[in-house]
């Protein structure tokens, strides 16, 4: 049986996954670079895993408005890294 993982600790990890989609080297190819396929599909990736830890967060009866405010705040930054890394 797997273990319950409470909502402050995916928010956590959920901030983890984008940083290290950040992190993520970009291929030092000439042609490709950083529409290198590999390279999208890691970070698109590391990105929805990161959406995917906290989407039922606010659906759940026991968040908090604090903790249903940083899950908006973390689906924004995901967005917005996707944009900031891949456009």
């Amino acid at each position: 049986m797997s273990r319950l993982i409470l909502a402050s600790e995916r928010v956590r990890r959920a901030r983890l996954l984008i940083q290290k989609a950040r992190d993520l080297p970009v291929p030092p190819d000439t042609d490709a670079g950083k529409y290198n396929f590999s390279y999208v599909a890691q970070v698109k990736a590391l990105l929805q895993d990161a959406r995917d830890l906290i989407k039922y967060i606010p659906k759940t009866p026991s968040a908090t408005a604090e903790i249903k405010e940083q899950v908006t705040q973390i689906l924004q930054e995901a967005d917005r890294a996707n944009q900031e890394i891949l456009h």
